[in-house]
């Protein structure tokens, strides 16, 4: 059974990031994100740089076969782009988010509370939705952590 936190509402600070922004299958999605975490780390690495928060994806939309991807690196200062690599700044905006526990195929039922909690507290969404991933594939499915962020107006 998935497990989620406390949904909690709160305000966050501009984000430099470095970024690959791409369109994708949700087939491909895993293959692509670790290569283009792969890419950014050796980057990060050229650079004597190194994250200063938790990778993350933004989902631009959730067309699963069309999906807009945003596969970023949290970074302490804006840095320069290289390729198709790209540098940004996440926005300082309010957000909803939870601390998520569970397979990633199992997060629809989370969604749906986080929409239901942001409906409910009159907030409304932006359309973009976060995830930060504290561990990956080499853990078991159930113990996967996930922090689900979804900026609000």
């Amino acid at each position: 059974m998935p497990r989620v936190s406390d949904i909690t509402l709160l305000q966050k600070r501009k984000q430099p990031t470095l970024f690959v922004r791409t369109t994708t299958q949700v087939e491909q999605l895993p293959a692509l994100i670790g290569k283009s975490y792969a890419a950014m780390a050796a980057y990060l690495s050229e650079l004597s740089e190194t994250l200063s928060d938790i990778p993350y994806v933004a989902y631009h939309n959730m067309d699963m076969q069309n999906l807009d991807v945003e596969i970023g690196f949290p970074v302490a200062r804006v840095l320069p782009a290289k390729g198709n690599i790209q540098a940004g700044l996440l926005p300082a905006e309010k957000v909803v988010f939870c601390m998520y526990r569970g397979a990633y195929g199992e997060m629809t039922p989370v969604y749906a509370e986080m929409a239901r909690w942001t409906e409910d507290n009159a907030l409304e969404p932006t359309g973009i939705v976060y995830e930060y991933y504290y561990n990956g594939p080499d853990f078991p499915e159930s113990e996967l952590l996930t922090k689900i962020v979804m900026p609000v107006k």
